[in-house]
C-alpha cells in the first residue's frame, strides 16, 4: 500500500484521536515527556543512567535460562528421564514440543490484556516482579523434580515458561519508561547485545560443569540439575539491578476496576486500530519478517545435522553465533543513531533475504560456519531495532497493552516458517531449499516496512 495511506487521517479524525488521549486522564510519575527528552541530550546518548543499567542487566540476567534451560540442557535431561520411565523417543519428543507450546500459547493470548492491566500506577513493575519471580522458582524447581516424575519435570518447565514469557512482555514495555525516543534504539540494542553475552558467559559457566563433571563430584544427571540452579541463580542475581533502579513512569488514570476496564481498553483498541495504522501495519511485516528470523536461528541445527555436522560442533557454532550477536546488536544501535531505526531494520531484512539466498549453496562445514556468522551480524540489531522502532509507534501510557500484541506477534509468527520449511523440504528433499523458501517472508515483509511512514528520531507518531 502506498505510503500516503498511513498519512490519510483528515483533520476531524485527528481531533477525535486527541479527544480520545486527553479524556484517558493520563497520569505520567515522576518527570514529564519533554522533561525526559531533555535529560537525554543527543551528546549524551552513551551515558547510560542507573535505571537504564537496570533495565539492560534484566536481558543479561534472564538469558542464562534461555540458552541453558530451553536450548542446552533440558531438552536432553527431559528426554533422558522421560524415556528411562518408559516413554517412546517419538512421545518424549512430542510432550516437548506440547510444553513449548501451551506455555507460550498461554502467555500469547493473555499479552493484551495483561500489558493493559499493567499500564495502571505500580501496576507494571508488579506484574514483571510475578512473572519472573515464577520463573526464577520453576527453573529451581526443575532441579529437585525426581528423575521418575517427568510429568512434573514437564509441569515446572511449562510453568518456568510463562514465567519467563510474561517477563520479557513487561519487560519490553519498560523501553518507553526508562528512554526518551532519541536513546530508544542505543538502548534497545544494548539489552540484546548485553543478553547475548550474559548468555555467553552462563553457557561457558554450565561448560566448565560439564566438562569436569562437577569437578568429579556429579553424575550427568547431577550435572543437569546444578545446570537449572545456574540459570536460576543468574536469573536472580541479575535482576536485583532491575528491581532496585527501574520504576514506571508512564501510566493510565487508576481505575476502579482495573481487570474489567482492560478488556475494554483491548477491545477499544481494536475497533479504533485505524487511529494506529503505522503501528498495526509494522506488526503486520513485523510478523513476516520475524518468522523468518526466528525460523533460521531454530531449524539451523536440523540442517547442520542433515549436513552430517556434529553435536560438538554445532554447540561450538551455537556459542560463537552468540558472541558475534553481542557486538554487532550495538553496532545496530550506532547505525541507528546515525542513520534511522528504518534504515537498521532495512539493513537486517535484506541480510536475512542474503542468507537465504546462501543456504542453496550449503555443502560444506565452511559454508555453515558463514552461514552462522552472517545469522549473528543481525540476529539482535533486526530484533533490538524493532523493539524501539515499535516503541516510538505507540503512545507512552498504554505501552504495555501495545507490547502485549507485539508479544502475541512475536510468538505465534514461529508457526508459519517452520511449516514453509518443512512442505518444500519434503517437496525437494533438500533442507537447503527448505531454508532458501523463508526469502518468501522476508520479501513480504520488506515490501509492507517499505510503505510505512518515515519516523522522526526524536518524537512519536
Amino acid at each position: 500500500m502506498p505510503r500516503w495511506y498511513f498519512q490519510r487521517l483528515d483533520k476531524k479524525e485527528r481531533e477525535e484521536k486527541r479527544a480520545d488521549i486527553s479524556t484517558t486522564n493520563i497520569v505520567v510519575n515522576a518527570r514529564s515527556a519533554s522533561d525526559c527528552d531533555q535529560r537525554f541530550p543527543r551528546s549524551n546518548l552513551m551515558k547510560f543512567n542507573k535505571q537504564q543499567w537496570g533495565w539492560i542487566f534484566y536481558d543479561w540476567a534472564n538469558s542464562g535460562y534461555g540458552i541453558i534451560v530451553t536450548t542446552a540442557v533440558l531438552p536432553v535431561y527431559f528426554k533422558a528421564v522421560a524415556q528411562g520411565s518408559g516413554v517412546t523417543p517419538a512421545n518424549a519428543t512430542a510432550y516437548w514440543g506440547y510444553a513449548n507450546s501451551i506455555g507460550t500459547l498461554l502467555v500469547s493470548i493473555l499479552a493484551p490484556v495483561l500489558g493493559a492491566l499493567a499500564d495502571y500506577p505500580h501496576a507494571k513493575k508488579r506484574m514483571l516482579n510475578i512473572f519472573s519471580i515464577l520463573g526464577m522458582v520453576m527453573t529451581l524447581g526443575l532441579s529437585v523434580a525426581p528423575t521418575s516424575a517427568w510429568k512434573w519435570l514437564l509441569g515446572i518447565y511449562i510453568l518456568s515458561i510463562i514465567g519467563y514469557s510474561g517477563g520479557n512482555l513487561f519487560y519490553d514495555s519498560f523501553l518507553t519508561d526508562v528512554a526518551p525516543n532519541n536513546q530508544m534504539d542505543r538502548l534497545s540494542s544494548y539489552g540484546y547485545g548485553f543478553g547475548y553475552l550474559g548468555g555467553v558467559l552462563a553457557f561457558i559457566l554450565f561448560l566448565v560443569l560439564q566438562l569436569t563433571s562437577g569437578f568429579g563430584q556429579l553424575s550427568s544427571y547431577g550435572v543437569a540439575r546444578w545446570s537449572f540452579v545456574l540459570a536460576a541463580a543468574w536469573w536472580i542475581i541479575f535482576y536485583i539491578p532491575l528491581l532496585k533502579n527501574v520504576h514506571q513512569k508512564y501510566a493510565l488514570a487508576p481505575s476502579a476496576h482495573p481487570v474489567r476496564s482492560s478488556f475494554q481498553r483491548v477491545w477499544s483498541t481494536l475497533k479504533h486500530i485505524r487511529n494506529y495504522r503505522a503501528a498495526a501495519w509494522f506488526l503486520v511485516a513485523y510478523f513476516f519478517y520475524i518468522d523468518g528470523v526466528d525460523t533460521i536461528f531454530t531449524m539451523a541445527t536440523s540442517i547442520g545435522m542433515d549436513m552430517g555436522i556434529t553435536t560438538t560442533t554445532l554447540m561450538i557454532v551455537l556459542l560463537v553465533v552468540q558472541l558475534v550477536a553481542f557486538p554487532f546488536s550495538l553496532l545496530y544501535g550506532w547505525l541507528a543513531n546515525k542513520t534511522s531505526t528504518r534504515t537498521g531494520i532495512l539493513l537486517g531484512i535484506i541480510i536475512y533475504l542474503g542468507i537465504c539466498l546462501y543456504a542453496l549453496r550449503l555443502n560444506s562445514t565452511t559454508d555453515f560456519w558463514i552461514l552462522a556468522i552472517l545469522v549473528g551480524t543481525s540476529q539482535g540489531g533486526i530484533q533490538a531495532l524493532s523493539r524501539s522502532y515499535f516503541g516510538r509507534l505507540i503512545p507512552k501510557t498504554s505501552g504495555s497493552e501495545f507490547f502485549g500484541f507485539y508479544n502475541i506477534l512475536g510468538k505465534f509468527s514461529a508457526v508459519m516458517g517452520p511449516v514453509l520449511v518443512g512442505i518444500v523440504t519434503q517437496m525437494t528433499g533438500k533442507s537447503t531449499i527448505g531454508a532458501a523458501s523463508l526469502s518468501i517472508l522476508f520479501v513480504v515483509g520488506l515490501v509492507i516496512f517499505l510503505a510505512l511512514p518515515h519516523l522522526n528520531q526524536t518524537k512519536s507518531v
